[in-house]
């Protein structure tokens, strides 16, 4: 086989052979981070993945494809780090706790929410949910001064709060980052507490209404999106509306 980097070379050359210039223009305008796009649409950019991911695998191992990942996910092109997440996330159920520290020190690459959100939910969110132990990673990144660990802690946990997991780890995601002042955190954190309130009401609902008081408003309102409108009234502490009574002479 050739070497890795000659292979995520050749692919970072069919991202630029395929690029959209209107569309690019588009994706850096929509970040408030300096970043480069090549304008691939995400649906195509799957399409790429899927084929690369099934030519590679045939011809050589996982861990080799995840060093062609490894390389791709650097620099600060968005379709290459979101790629290098996309030819690995058919493999999780495959991966070692040595290969989530390495997504894991992949955080520190990170430019923007985009490629934050598809290695935390596609990559680490789901190798945490097959092995619950490296939630507790949660924690640590929880008290990073780095804004993409901080959103991480909350991010990762989703994949396992689908299937009622992490009920523990979430309190003290949520007791770490309940006032963090930096907006991107307080999304990421929001929407995990949403997801809960669409997996695990029960769970949720109090979490919810203990925190009311303190939580920012983006978080709160985040968080109950997904409620009915009464019970999200009453946690956002909204006054229920009533249509005027209209009386026929």
């Amino acid at each position: 086989m050739k070497p890795a980097k000659y292979i995520a070379d050749h692919l970072r050359q069919v991202l630029v052979n395929g690029a959209s210039a209107p569309h690019t223009i588009e994706v850096e305008r929509f970040f408030k981070e300096e970043i480069q796009s090549r304008g691939w649409r995400a649906v195509e950019l799957r399409k790429l993945a899927r084929r690369f991911t099934k030519v590679i695998k045939s011809d050589a191992s996982l861990p080799y494809l995840i060093d062609v990942a490894d390389n791709l996910f650097r620099g600060r092109v968005l379709e290459e780090k979101v790629l290098a997440v996309l030819l690995l996330e058919t493999s999780t159920k495959d991966m070692t706790r040595a290969d989530f520290e390495l997504f894991e020190g992949w955080l520190k690459r990170v430019s923007t929410w985009a490629d934050h959100d598809a290695l935390a939910s596609y990559l680490l969110g789901p190798i945490m949910a097959r092995d619950p132990k490296l939630s507790g990673r949660t924690l640590v990144w929880a008290k990073s001064k780095d804004r993409w660990h901080r959103r991480a802690a909350s991010v990762s946990l989703i994949r396992g709060v689908r299937t009622k997991q992490f009920e523990s780890e979430t309190r003290k995601i949520t007791a770490l980052l309940l006032n963090d002042e930096d907006l991107i955190v307080q999304k990421g954190l929001g929407w995990l507490l949403r997801e809960f309130a669409k997996y695990n009401r029960d769970f949720a609902v109090p979490l919810l209404m203990n925190i009311r008081k303190t939580a920012p408003r983006l978080v709160l309102r985040t968080g109950c999106e997904t409620l009915p409108l009464k019970l999200r009234a009453e946690i956002l502490g909204l006054k229920p509306k009533f249509r005027a009574r209209t009386s026929s002479l």
